[in-house]
């Protein structure tokens, strides 16, 4: 085998299904050794922050690597801002980038770029790999390290002639860093504080925010009546009717601390101490900053589902969460706003469908009501460098195969990457996109009154403003090859998610809100 055929069949044995893909020239070698090699699908993407988007995606529900191949540093460049979402959410990633040969480098060719210092501030691991010898043992190293604890981002650079360099041999796979396991004193001190009473709940990031960890955490708080808080740009979440009910943070950061202030005891499990999305001159920048009841069971990279179920076996919670299920929203019937949109949605989620949430401002109705829709697993955005919903809602779905994926994505938000739309289209994924068309960038106009602008100069007003020309989302879909529609009642909007939900393909609605 050569350079490219070893390393691909090191990503194969490794777990790797899927390679998001934008190549060029120095990625030739790797693009073939897909084809002689096997075992690894390739996913065209048409800008590699699709690339990211769709492996950060993939990587929350499969929790098995992705792999991207890009095209030099530039490429790499290209997908920063998803793998800075990705590095936060915790997926494992393993970016290939190729390099120019290694003979040529010399000669300072126009894509010649510092790899290293772009790759370093999204990557948990870096390695450029320095000669044929060393692939084998670099790409083992690289799956190691996105495989460890509960995730990472692992960047391999690769040289065209390293790539095509044969025979290669091969490598002893790396092992993986385990988590610690759970400190015994942290699991002691949260029982002994949550017997003792009192208003608490267990704040939840990562793990413990599905599966057994959630599990775990509903037996707790069935036993204790803490309440369950979850982090606002969480990584993944299940949620809906006979699930244990998480409450998101709120956003903004008025709301935050008010929601946390009302708790004597706060229990942090998978998630770090909370903190304000940006600073205000008036409020900290940490929100538990001198609370006396702040108790660390378990980070965000130590095993949250382990010392959940330690603490509830110390509190001797057995058995499932019992509690009583919400009432689910009436039908919504009139023109759309946030909160009939909301409603449409909660009463049309598929069964274990997937939710991919990154609209923001008008999302919010939907989080509060989510936990009466039919049970679903919800996927955020985790770094807040918008923008990455479509890539997200595509590699979701090409983790879980003909589960429906439901994407409430903001206008000016979606106007980032619509590339992902024609990915979506070219492998048939049943993705429906929700688009919330309020044709502003409404976050800001909030922000704005919130700072007490109440009439902003016509600059601002512009740059505030998607109007002028408003963006056709049908046509924009249309052009990639997805059908849609427009609507503007619950009536249409419900009659466009049946329509959706019949098809085996991706399908856009443009939600018109005020």
């Amino acid at each position: 085998m050569n350079g490219a055929e070893r390393l691909v069949s090191i990503a194969a044995e490794g777990g790797v299904e899927i390679c998001f893909a934008n190549p060029g020239t120095t990625e030739i070698p790797l693009v073939s050794a897909l084809d002689r090699v096997g075992g690894v699908r390739g996913v065209l993407c048409l800008h590699e922050n699709v690339c990211t988007g769709a492996a950060d995606g993939y990587a929350r529900l499969a929790r098995r690597p992705a792999m991207t191949l890009l095209h030099l540093g530039p490429g790499l460049a290209n997908g920063l801002a998803n793998l800075h979402n990705a590095r936060r959410a915790r997926s494992p990633i393993v970016n290939i980038v190729g390099d120019h040969a290694s003979w040529h480098l010399s000669a300072d060719p126009p894509l010649a770029m510092d790899i290293a210092s772009a790759a370093r501030p999204v990557s948990d691991w870096y390695r450029h790999n320095g000669s044929p010898a060393a692939i084998a043992a670099d790409m083992q190293a690289a799956l190691a390290a996105a495989k460890s604890r509960r995730g990472r981002i692992a960047t391999l650079v690769v040289p065209h002639d390293h790539q095509q360099a044969a025979p290669v041999a091969g490598a002893e796979p790396a092992a993986p860093e385990p988590f610690p396991p759970p400190d015994p004193d942290a699991v002691a001190r949260a029982a002994e504080r949550l017997r003792a009473g009192g208003a608490a709940c267990l704040f939840l990031g990562g793990s413990a925010l599905w599966g057994e960890g959630l599990r775990a955490a509903g037996r707790i708080a069935e036993k204790t009546g803490a309440e369950l808080l979850g982090e606002v740009g969480f990584a993944r979440l299940e949620t809906g009717r006979g699930l244990p009910p998480v409450a998101r943070l709120p956003y903004f950061p008025e709301q935050a601390q008010e929601v946390l202030d009302r708790f004597e005891l706060i229990v942090l499990c998978g998630a770090k101490s909370p903190v304000s999305f940006f600073g205000y001159d008036h409020l900290p920048s940490r929100y538990l900053s001198g609370h006396p009841g702040v108790v660390t069971l378990a980070g965000p990279d130590e095993d949250a589902v382990a010392a959940l179920s330690a603490l509830a076996d110390t509190l001797d919670a057995a058995g499932t969460w019992g509690g009583a299920c919400p009432a689910g929203p009436e039908a919504p019937r009139g023109a759309l706003d946030p909160d009939r949109l909301a409603a449409a949605l909660v009463r049309h989620i598929p069964e274990d469908a997937v939710v991919v949430l990154t609209a923001v401002s008008s999302a919010a109705p939907f989080s509060r009501l989510a936990a009466a829709a039919r049970p679903h697993s919800q996927i955020a955005l985790t770094g807040g460098a918008i923008g990455e919903g479509t890539a997200l809602a595509t590699g979701a779905a090409l983790a879980r195969p003909g589960t429906r994926i439901l994407h409430l994505e903001a206008d000016g938000s979606a106007a980032y990457l619509p590339q992902a739309l024609w990915t979506q289209a070219r492998e048939d994924l049943p993705v429906t996109t929700v688009v919330c068309a309020n044709r502003a960038y409404r976050i800001l106009r909030i922000e704005l009154a919130r700072a007490g602008i109440v009439e902003p100069g016509e600059q601002t007003a512009r740059l505030t403003d998607l109007r002028a020309p408003a963006i056709d989302w049908v046509a924009v879909a249309r052009g990639f090859g997805v059908p849609g529609t427009v609507v503007d009642t619950a009536e249409d909007l419900v009659a466009a998610l049946e329509r959706a939900a019949a098809s085996t393909g991706p399908f856009l609605i443009e939600a018109r809100l005020p």
